[in-house]
């Protein structure tokens, strides 16, 4: 999945970040006593988003660009079966998309149907057979469905080097590097600040993806709350930067959970 391709959905991933003023670098600094406020205004902005594409929607209900950006807004909003309903209802209307949707298989994942997510993501490879950042993602997706043995088993082979920091994500994944060694390797290379801050982006989003599917939910929660504050990643565009939302609606979703706990 990588930055400037992403499939054939680069353009429509663009217009409806734009639509939602996705670049919000204040957002990604905000106190942690902010957080319920910060989610409330994100909401409203989906709401009233979700609201005008369904009306667009009733009017032209061919059209494949407004369930891309519905399902985008819905999956934003954290309302993952309708999302995945928009991003199936788009393959329906554009069969040549399936192989390339990634978004499908992360709605699905979020949706809990794990084996579904893990097939699309299958099907992503013979598409792309580089991009190990989608290998990542069969991989916590077989985590759910089989355990983390099985998935270790099954990983994705790659012949040739991905982009920073994702084969050594992978080999977190493999059980060859700790995530305490991934982020200190990050931290300690020499790289220019912005080159730093997206490699510790998207080694947060991992590291905290991986604690999930693991079932340490308080450290998942900590490393999507780095993830999710990472200046790059709030003000990143196209596919980094819908990926910077996996961020903030899963460790939103951790938050709620944790505070709707009864205290002990």
């Amino acid at each position: 999945m990588k930055p400037t391709t992403f499939g054939t959905s680069a353009t429509l991933i663009l217009q409806v970040m734009t639509a939602l003023a996705i670049w919000l670098p204040a957002s990604a600094g905000e106190p942690d006593a902010k957080a319920a406020s910060e989610r409330e205004r994100w909401n409203v902005r989906l709401d009233e988003t979700i609201g005008r594409l369904t009306g667009e929607i009733a009017k032209t209900p061919g059209n494949f660009d407004l369930y891309s950006r519905r399902g985008d807004a819905l999956f934003f909003r954290g309302k993952f079966t309708e999302a995945v309903a928009d991003y199936e209802k788009m393959v329906e209307l554009q069969p040549d998309v399936e192989t390339s949707h990634w978004r499908k298989g992360i709605a699905y994942f979020y949706a809990k149907r794990y084996k579904e997510a893990a097939r699309q993501f299958e099907n992503y490879h013979s598409f792309d057979n580089v991009d190990r950042e989608n290998g990542i993602w069969r991989y916590l997706s077989q985590t759910k469905a089989l355990g983390r043995d099985k998935a270790r088993e099954g990983l994705l082979k790659y012949e040739k080097d991905d982009r920073e920091p994702f084969p050594d994500v992978y080999r977190l994944f493999a059980g060859g590097l700790t995530a305490d060694e991934l982020l200190k390797k990050i931290r300690a290379a020499e790289l220019t600040p912005r080159d730093r801050d997206q490699r510790l982006f998207y080694a947060e989003l991992y590291v905290g993806l991986n604690e999930f599917v693991e079932g340490r939910l308080e450290s998942a929660e900590k490393h999507l709350d780095h993830a999710a504050k990472n200046e790059w990643g709030a003000q990143a565009g196209s596919g980094p930067g819908w990926m910077w939302h996996v961020a903030r609606v899963h460790r939103d979703l951790l938050a709620a959970e944790r505070e709707a706990k009864p205290a002990k």
